[in-house]
């Protein structure tokens, strides 16, 4: 299983139980929801940083393997130019 999907059901059973919480707490209903519509904030602020973390760490992952990719196919170009200068070289 992924972290991403570890990170996610953490986040899922930590708002369901603050939710549960704030819902069987002896308190008056307008200030439930203001507490349910405080954490349900503070729980999409947090789900959007770790969003924008693990995109930040794709784009950065994809990043290297383009340069590597570019660096393999530039070693490869001067192998095959060495090559076809040994080939002409054989030939005459």
């Amino acid at each position: 299983m992924g972290s991403g999907k570890v990170l996610l059901g953490v986040l899922a059973g930590v708002a369901a139980g603050a939710t549960l919480g704030i819902l069987f707490a002896p308190d008056k209903g307008t200030n439930t929801r203001k507490k349910i519509s405080r954490k349900s904030d503070e729980y999409a602020e947090e789900l959007e940083e770790k969003f924008n973390e693990f995109i930040e760490s794709i784009t950065e992952k994809f990043e290297d393997m383009k340069d590597e990719a570019a660096h393999i196919i530039e070693a490869g170009e001067h192998k095959v130019e060495k090559v076809l200068a040994e080939v002409t070289a054989a030939t005459k």
